[in-house]
Formats: C-alpha cells, structure tokens, sequence
C-alpha cells in the first residue's frame, strides 16, 4: 500500500478553509496537517477555538506558529524606520503580516515533509499573490493547491458539500470582515466596495468610549520604540500597551485606496491606532536628528520598500539592502516625543533628544545668526543665483 501524499493547509477555520481541509483529504486523498500564524491576531481561546474546529475536521495534525517577535524584528521594524504608509495612509496592517505568515507556512512545510501546500485564497485579492510567490521560492518543489480559486464555488455550495461530508454548523457570514494582527487591523464591508461610502461605527472593532484628552511620551532608541510614559517595554509589548490606550479614541482609523497586485484598485478600511502613533512620532523625531539628504533618500528607498513589501516580494535581495541603508539611518534617531490623544484625533506637541539639531550653537531660525555674517549670506545668495540668472538672459534672447 502505497504511503499518503502529505498536504499542509494554512487554516483560518472559516467557511474556505474547512471546506478545503474535507475537500484535499476526500477528493485529493491527502493526509491533511493544517498550521495557523499569529502574528498578533489570536488570543489564547481563540487558539484553542482554532484547533478544536480542526480536530472536528478530522485533521491528522494542526498546529498555531507564533511569529509576533519575528514580525517586528524583521518586518515591522524596517516599516518604520521608512515611516510606510502605502499612499501616504495604510501603515500596510495585513499586508506585512501576510507576507510572514506565508514564510512560517512554507518554512512548517519544509519541516514535516509536506508534498503540497494549500491556502484558501480566492482569485480577486492580493493575498494569492503573496502566498504564492513566497511558496515559490522558499519551496518549489512543492504543488500549490488553491480549491476556492480554481473551483470558483460559491458559499452556498461549499455549505452543502461541508453537509454531505457530516460537517453541519452555522456558517453565519459576518457583516464585515475583520482582520488583527499586531500591526493593525482591516475592515472589509459592502461599503468598501464602493467609491463613496464610508464605514458606520459599527464596524469599527474597538468602540470609542474615551471623551477626554491623554498626553503620551513615547521613547525611542536608535529608531526603535521601547518606552511609554517612561515605561520600559519590549517593542512588542509597548505597540500592545499604546494600542490598548489609543484605540478607545478612535485613533488611527482610516480607509485605505490603492493599486492591487493583480491590477485593480481596492479599497480596504483599517484599525491602526499605534502603528499611526508611532510612524508620526518617529518621522517628528527624525526630522530633528537627521539631515535634509538623509530624510530625502529614506523618502525614497522607503516606498520602494513599502511596495516591495505590499507586493509580496519580501524574499528579493534588494529588501535585504534596502534594510541596511534603513537600519544605518537610525544611529542618531534617540530621544523623547510628546503627543496629546483626543477623540478621532492626535497632536504631536515635541519633541526631547540629545542628538537635537535645532539644539546647536550657530543660530536660531529666523532670530539670530552665529556662525556666519550678513555679507556672507549676500555672497552666498548672489552665486546660488547664478544658474537661474544664466538661464533667464540665455532665453530671454533666444526668444525675441
């Protein structure tokens, strides 16, 4: 009798997935292993919510791979040393995370000798893309099998299939999709579906309770954040504890409109109260510590590594470099910044660091000059003006 090809499905526990797990064990004849990754959306009872809906499954084996530290060591950290935001707005909340996920899939693939690996994953969105090229790389010698892509079914039908395979429960379709992670959460609805709607309150995940004012000092450590309000936290836990404090406000909500991967545009509404504050503080406390040059050609390195990121292709060599330049910027990028949390909204009122560089000795903008004169700023000014001068008197007369 020959031995059982192995299959390793990324699970979630929804409608997709379960009917993917009955489908490659019944239909495929796989010996199915189903694996999950926390990178900052699960609790402890939904983890073993998880598991026990895939014992139901009747799954060989179902593991929960948890990679929050991993995700900020080498992903979050980087968003924001460039201050990401995709199109200026979306701190790229599920975007990254989905990219380490698809790393520890493939990587738990590897580990178990897995001969496929599985996602459920529909044709229309980005995250086919990025399961499927990092799947690519880290394990091409595996199948990639995507049931609800290439079927096309629609819910109503993988009910009924559930039901005749002896799975029947309530597969209740939420209003709107909802998707945590530590570095923020999307909300998917019938209104993003649309150019004009917005979305209701009750949609948002975290409801807005808090009417006063809160002053937040966050402390920041070559780029990095490690306290709040002179608390000292790992970067994990301080995103965890400003997000339980910001979130109530009504912070750091928005929604996001951009490019998708496969060429359309989407819009997605998103939850990312401390991925916003800390971005925004870190850029404040950036353009104090660094030079014009420097923050320019972060600006521009930055997108692309937002992008690159966005788009899957995390894996390319150039993010390894890019990362580097990222990572050299931030020596100097130390010190204090101080913010005021209101409802809907944040202030940010300064800024306290050692490597200040409006702290200097040769003057004060727009109030003193120290280390130059009045003729050398005439000087100065007379032959940056030489080029705009030159160019001015060539054209005037080529064009009498």
């Amino acid at each position: 009798m020959s031995k059982k090809k192995k299959v390793l499905l990324a699970f979630s526990g929804g409608l997709d997935t379960s009917y993917c797990a009955i489908w490659l064990a019944k239909e495929k004849g796989y010996e199915v292993y189903t694996a999950a990754v926390n990178t900052g959306g699960f609790n402890e009872a939904e983890e073993k919510d998880l598991e026990e809906r895939a014992k139901n499954l009747g799954i060989k084996n179902h593991v929960m791979l948890n990679v929050e530290e991993e995700f900020y060591k080498k992903g979050i950290r980087y968003l924001i040393f460039g201050n990401v935001l995709k199109n200026h707005t979306y701190p790229l909340s599920v975007s990254a995370e989905r990219v380490f996920q698809a790393v520890a899939i493939a990587g738990y693939a590897r580990e178990i000798g897995a001969d496929a690996i599985a996602h459920g994953s529909t044709g229309a969105g980005n995250d086919q893309v990025r399961f499927d090229l990092v799947f690519n790389v880290m394990a091409p010698e595996m199948e990639i099998i995507t049931p609800i892509r290439e079927q096309k079914l629609s819910r109503e039908e993988e009910v009924e299939y559930l039901k005749q395979n002896g799975i029947d429960q309530e597969w209740a379709k939420a209003k709107y999709s909802i998707n945590k992670g530590l570095w923020g959460t999307s909300v998917g609805g019938a209104e993003t579906l649309t150019s004009h709607k917005s979305l209701p309150e009750e949609a948002w995940p975290t409801e807005v309770v808090n009417d006063d004012s809160l002053l937040v000092e966050l402390g920041f450590e070559h780029g990095e954040p490690r306290t709040i309000n002179g608390e000292q936290l790992t970067p994990v836990e301080l995103i965890k504890k400003l997000d339980s404090l910001a979130s109530p406000y009504g912070i750091g909500r928005d929604i996001h409109v951009g490019d998708t991967i496969i060429g359309i545009k989407g819009r997605v509404g998103f939850e990312a109260a401390a991925p916003m504050l800390i971005i925004k503080a870190h850029q404040l406390l950036e353009k104090h510590t660094l030079g014009k040059w420097q923050l320019y050609w972060k600006d521009q390195l930055a997108e692309w590594y937002g992008m690159l990121m966005h788009e899957g292709q995390y894996l390319d060599a150039v993010m390894r470099n890019i990362e580097t330049f990222l990572e050299d910027t931030q020596k100097n990028v130390s010190g204090k910044v101080f913010l005021k949390l209101e409802p809907k909204r944040f202030g940010l009122q300064g800024i306290e660091s050692e490597n200040d560089l409006m702290a200097s000795n040769f003057g004060q903008y727009g109030e003193m000059n120290n280390a130059w004169s009045g003729e050398d700023v005439k000087g100065f000014t007379k032959i940056l003006a030489n080029s705009m001068l030159i160019q001015q008197k060539v054209q005037e007369q080529n064009n009498d």
